[in-house]
């Protein structure tokens, strides 16, 4: 067989998100915290992003992490997320996901019935808790980066449609986020089609209309992807939501399997705006496949000129399986493709 690259990978999910972990066959990536190896990673390697995620290795629900050394002696693992439009600074899921990786495979030591451990993202440092069970990681609660809402009721003009009503967030991402019933649609997976058509116009919209930074770090711009909210429908919950990651082609998108990590946050974000959520209390966030994450303000804060929330989130995810993936050079598509057809 001829290679030109050889990445070894395991398989994962985090409340029915895929998030692929990398743990072999990446170079040396330089950078003096996590947040610039990342942008090194886009400006040099961003051809492993694609190799990973588009066809045929990859398909648009897909996300990918990279497990690089930490640059801050307080982590133990760095972390570098991508999905297919775009480096967040930091996600949920994929938290999750690389933690059970972390400590299902070894690769950092489990302890039972707890293992704490720091992850360095781009967006901060995130601490860890896993609950641990006969070598199984059952439960993965983290404390995020602060999450602050920016916009609320603010007015984006949508073709089609005209004025709509959303809110701008950050939760490790920056949302525009959009109560459902004001398009009369059910943000369940059965209505997946519909949704991510207009989750897709509504994020063109307010990046066009409400260009937001964080003012921490001003390279970190958005809104970059869309949630839709509704009111719980099981008693157990607090609300449900569906989430919509652009596949980078005009139009295109993809429903995240989950409630979303950083989505949650950013919806906990702007109910603490309203006076709806308050420090200590329980937010179950149920997504498109009925999935929950659990969401918690365990302090208030701000950030900048913004009132600010630290919230912690909890899920569960499942290794599925592990891989290795060639590149051959005489390949014509070694570094993917996409399609119209379920690329957008």
């Amino acid at each position: 067989m001829r290679s030109t690259r050889l990445i070894t990978a395991v398989e994962v999910h985090a409340e029915g998100e895929p998030g692929r972990v990398i743990t072999g066959g990446l170079p040396h990536i330089p950078g003096e915290t996590v947040f610039e190896r990342m942008r090194w990673m886009q400006d040099n390697l961003d051809d492993v992003r694609h190799m990973m995620l588009r066809e045929p290795r990859g398909y648009p629900a897909l996300c990918c992490n990279a497990l690089v050394p930490p640059c801050d002696p307080a982590a133990d693992m760095g972390l570098i997320i991508m999905e297919q439009s775009e480096y967040p600074p930091m996600s949920g899921s994929n938290a999750i996901c690389a933690t059970t990786v972390l400590l299902e495979t070894g690769i950092l030591p489990m302890l039972e019935p707890v293992t704490e451990l720091t992850l360095e993202t781009p967006a901060g440092l995130i601490r860890v808790r896993a609950d641990c069970e006969n070598g199984k990681v059952i439960r993965v609660t983290f404390r995020n980066v602060p999450a602050f809402a920016v916009h609320l009721d603010a007015e984006i003009d949508l073709p089609d449609h005209g004025t709509a009503r959303v809110d701008i967030a950050w939760g490790g991402m920056f949302f525009v986020i959009a109560d459902a019933t004001q398009f009369g649609l059910d943000p369940t997976s059965e209505n997946g089609a519909e949704i991510v058509h207009l989750s897709e116009r509504i994020r063109a919209a307010a990046a066009e209309q409400l260009p937001v930074s964080h003012p921490d770090n001003a390279d970190i711009n958005g809104p970059t992807i869309s949630q839709l909210t509704a009111p719980p429908i099981d008693p157990n919950t607090n609300g449900r939501g569906a989430v919509t990651l652009w596949t980078g082609r005009p139009g295109g998108g993809v429903l995240d399997r989950s409630p979303c990590g950083t989505g949650t946050c950013a919806k906990m974000a702007v109910l603490h705006a309203r006076g709806l959520l308050e420090p200590g209390q329980d937010y179950v966030n149920a997504g498109p496949l009925g999935t929950t994450f659990t969401g918690r303000i365990i302090e208030e804060t701000t950030v900048g000129p913004y009132k600010a929330i630290v919230p912690t989130l909890s899920g569960q995810g499942w290794i599925y399986g592990t891989s290795t993936w060639m590149s051959d050079p005489s390949d014509p598509f070694s570094t993917g493709y996409t399609i119209g057809d379920i690329w957008g």
